[in-house]
């Protein structure tokens, strides 16, 4: 038997923009939509947690002189991210008009 807490990504206590206090566990190796009202902070967990805590873990591995000409990441408000794997970026440039379209309109 497999222990499923090495094969998730936990995130406990978010509480970035208009996360308040929340607690998630996404498993790895699938495929995970994030969905919502509108304001309910779906991009806040994508982009302001995860991603930007993979990429802050990721610019940490760099050397100390590499590191001292990218700048400092702050830490997502979170009170722990546990199983988080390398940084995967999503551009969110789509071709529709709207502003507020997301990779999800198109």
């Amino acid at each position: 038997m497999t222990n499923t807490k090495h094969n998730q990504l936990n995130i406990s206590d978010a509480t970035e923009n208009n996360l308040k206090h929340v607690d998630v566990s996404i498993p790895h190796q699938s495929l995970t939509v994030i969905t919502g009202v509108s304001g309910s902070g779906k991009s806040s967990l994508a982009y302001n947690v995860i991603f930007r805590e993979s990429q802050r873990r990721f610019l940490a591995s760099f050397s100390s002189f590499s590191r001292q000409y990218l700048g400092k990441l702050e830490k997502p408000k979170v009170n722990d991210i546990t199983g988080l794997q390398a940084a995967l970026a999503i551009n969110q440039k789509t071709a529709v008009a709207n502003p507020r379209s997301t990779l999800g309109t198109m």
